[in-house]
């Protein structure tokens, strides 16, 4: 059985842009991270329109992106220590 014939092993393609991209999502809720498991389903979003949908875990996705906040260094001179009340 060829891989293109196998629902399981489609590629990512958005159901609302039609988008090829699509990134693994962070799994939020019980029924995400132990139910779906069993039906071997992964929360997938869409790069282009950021729609969140369950697909199999064999369709090729790629990582999550990493918060940008924890890439960019904090410059504390940039930022004054003021105590606002």
């Amino acid at each position: 059985m060829s891989k293109s014939s196998d629902p399981f092993f489609r590629p990512y393609l958005c159901r609302d842009c039609g988008s090829e991209t699509g990134f693994r999502s962070r799994r939020r809720t019980f029924t995400e991270r132990y139910i779906l498991r069993i039906f071997m389903l992964q929360p997938v979003r869409c790069a282009e329109c950021f729609r969140r949908d369950y697909w199999p875990i064999f369709t090729t996705v790629e990582e999550r992106l990493r918060d940008i906040t924890t890439m960019l260094p904090i410059k504390e001179a940039a930022a004054p220590k003021r105590h606002v009340a």
